[in-house]
């Protein structure tokens, strides 16, 4: 038996009240991500400066034997802030330790990744908390029933097909309102694709968002260079307004909103555009490219604007749905070859070596 998650996306309709835990329980969370990356910050602090001299600009008076603060650690100091602060008690316990393990993923990804040092979080800019583990009847009659809160509402848009298992919930503040994310979980053998049938060559740009190895090509919607007038002045109101003020937080909403459509038109016109090229051939194969690389070049704007990245994602997701066989391939020469009648060919003999390599 195989195991394979899937998360479905709902539209919250919490109450006035259920709204103001919410924002409260993303104020505290915000405050123990913040004083556990100061913890961490002050314990480096004070290890950077030489044994006998101190730094000119600050002391940090630490132990020597003092231990590194780890997600484990600051767990257990988190149990005791909570039995002496009323604010820290009204939150689930497991929702604040998410908030340390976000934390420790940020460092995680800075030592392994390459990711600059964690930041501090603004008021407002936590966005969403996470319950790790939810009750099997959790979910009754398009209502969510979550620990501490209750049951709140939502609008189910599609239906959830039966032997889920629901294991985590995640509520996400957005500009146009409350969603939770639902991780479902089923145990169930699923076949492998495998090459077969006719094959499709995708090669991507920025005058045309893809050409294709039978010769079609399709137009890149630019959402982001459409909208970005827009953009510039909504974002000028912000910045002329008095900061903390409800003219700023009015001002911060509508930007939040455009850019919001900006992110759906891009989303929308990759799915149907997916949909359409899992019609058209039962193999496809698109460019692995160096997405970061391009990003930082002198067109990296157009390129960040094209969504590449998502759109493959997207396409992965739709082949692996409808059963369409889906691999990167060499992004070397392909977009001389990729219009040519030739490609069929191509493809074919990369999928013998990528097959090979397998077995191997």
């Amino acid at each position: 038996m195989q195991v394979f998650n899937l998360t479905y996306e709902f539209k919250l309709k919490p109450t006035t009240a259920q709204v103001a835990i919410f924002e409260n329980w993303l104020e505290q969370c915000r405050r123990v991500y913040n004083y556990a990356l100061r913890e961490r910050k002050d314990w480096y602090k004070s290890r950077s400066c030489r044994i006998d001299a101190c730094s000119l600009h600050s002391e940090y008076i630490i132990p020597v034997d003092t231990p590194r603060p780890t997600y484990s650690s600051q767990c257990k100091a988190l149990t005791a802030y909570r039995k002496n602060s009323p604010q820290l008690a009204q939150v689930q316990s497991q929702v604040l330790q998410q908030t340390l393990r976000r934390l420790e993923k940020a460092f995680v990804s800075m030592w392994e990744q390459g990711h600059g040092f964690p930041r501090y979080k603004k008021v407002g800019s936590m966005r969403s908390f996470l319950f790790p583990q939810m009750s099997a009847r959790a979910l009754e009659n398009s209502a969510i029933k979550l620990p501490v809160i209750g049951s709140v509402k939502f609008r189910q848009s599609r239906q959830i097909p039966d032997g889920a298992t629901l294991k985590q919930a995640r509520i996400v503040r957005r500009s146009n309102g409350w969603f939770v994310m639902l991780t479902l979980q089923w145990d169930v053998n699923v076949p492998q694709t495998i090459p077969r049938g006719s094959f499709l060559g995708i090669d991507v740009g920025i005058i045309h968002f893809l050409a294709t190895s039978n010769g079609k090509t399709y137009p890149n919607p630019r959402p982001f260079k459409t909208l970005q007038r827009k953009l510039r002045l909504l974002q000028k109101r912000v910045s002329r307004k008095v900061t903390r003020s409800n003219n700023r937080k009015k001002a911060q909403v509508k930007v939040g909103k455009l850019q919001e459509k900006i992110a759906s038109i891009r989303k929308d016109y990759y799915w149907k555009l997916a949909h359409e090229l899992c019609d058209s051939a039962a193999s496809i194969f698109v460019e692995n490219l160096n997405l970061v690389g391009l990003a930082r070049g002198i067109l990296g704007k157009h390129c960040l604007d094209a969504g590449w990245g998502q759109f493959f994602q997207i396409l992965k997701q739709c082949c692996w749905k409808r059963g369409v066989f889906f691999l990167k391939v060499d992004a070397r020469k392909t977009s001389q070859i990729c219009p040519s009648e030739f490609i069929a060919a191509d493809i074919a003999a990369i999928k013998q070596i990528e097959m090979s390599q397998q077995h191997k």
